[in-house]
């Protein structure tokens, strides 16, 4: 259990500080705060509950966001996209196929969508058709076999924390806001008080 901690620890340490974290706050707080859009995430597979995660995290700290399937994106529901949306797409290898199709389709639909990356590669296609590509730093996953999904999506999982905290700071979101987006619960209890 400690080698494991110590590892995902060592990776949370490394994961590499690049302008593009600034680039990526702005274009959220610009294109949802200031224009009124919204927070597009997708992934596919342990990605895309990751993108998932991020959405809801972001939805309930005052940044409206929605989380499309990359799939399904291709049957009609690229539909939920509007013009002053932002776009923030996960792939661990950044070549992931239905994520890449994705931009095209997106970027055929409104041409100047900015895109974000979470990926553990940011020399892969995805990068390449970015506006900020958010790096993992590539570390290797605590999976015996080194395949599972584990040590990569914990990156992920932190990048997404580093946005909404920062996103929250900066838009002044406070703890009146938060209880009333969130009403249930022990945190919508603990909120109001």
């Amino acid at each position: 259990m400690r080698d494991i901690l110590a590892a995902e620890a060592a990776a949370v340490s490394a994961i590499p500080y690049t302008e593009d974290y600034d680039k990526a706050i702005e274009l959220i707080i610009e294109r949802v705060h200031r224009r009124g859009g919204k927070l597009v995430t997708s992934g596919m597979g342990k990605a895309g509950q990751i993108a998932m995660n991020i959405a809801t995290t972001f939805s309930s700290t005052g940044t409206p966001a929605v989380n499309l399937h990359p799939s399904e994106a291709q049957h009609g529901d690229l539909g939920i996209l509007q013009p002053n949306d932002v776009m923030l797409l996960i792939s661990n290898s950044g070549k992931t196929v239905e994520i890449v199709e994705l931009v095209t389709l997106a970027r055929n639909l409104y041409a100047d969508i900015p895109i974000i990356v979470i990926t553990g590669n940011p020399e892969g296609p995805l990068s390449e058709t970015a506006d900020a590509v958010l790096s993992t730093g590539g570390a290797p996953e605590v999976c015996p076999l080194g395949l599972t999904p584990t040590t990569s999506t914990t990156m992920m999982t932190v990048i997404g924390d580093i946005l909404v905290v920062n996103v929250m700071r900066l838009t002044g979101f406070s703890r009146e806001q938060y209880a009333l987006r969130h009403h249930g619960g022990y945190l919508g209890h603990k909120a109001r008080l």
